[in-house]
């Protein structure tokens, strides 16, 4: 059975691309452009991994975060920030404050990408 990747980005090129490349590895993807609509699929599917945009409409992307790594149903599943901001220097201390496992910034190396969803799929356990 494929593991399933939760992409949460409003961008669809961004969505796009790392789609292509995760579906080509044999994750089964489940997509996202905001929040709310995130939070609806978990209610039916949980995910082995979370790829989340910081910068999302209406809830952010850090919020959500912190509200899945408070909830005894998600905080074990590995979230891995995907994102531009600006703010690189603070990253790091964000990142760990929100709860996130990981991060990659964008524009993204396929590589890096591929490299960190393959190892924190596979030391999910459920």
């Amino acid at each position: 059975m494929a593991k399933k990747i939760l992409v949460v980005d409003d961008e669809p090129n961004i969505m796009d691309v790392a789609t292509v490349r995760l579906k080509r590895l044999g994750y089964e993807i489940i997509s996202a452009f905001d929040a709310e609509k995130a939070l609806t699929f978990l209610q039916n599917v949980t995910p082995d991994l979370i790829l989340l945009d910081l910068l999302l409409p209406q809830m952010q992307g850090d919020e959500l975060c912190k509200k899945l790594k408070s909830d005894d149903k998600f905080k074990h599943i590995p979230i891995i920030i995907f994102t531009a901001s600006a703010i690189r220097t603070s990253l790091p201390e964000k990142i760990k404050e929100m709860g996130a496992d990981d991060c990659i910034m964008k524009p993204f190396d396929p590589e890096e990408l591929l490299g960190k969803v393959t190892g924190k799929v596979n030391k999910f356990i459920r």
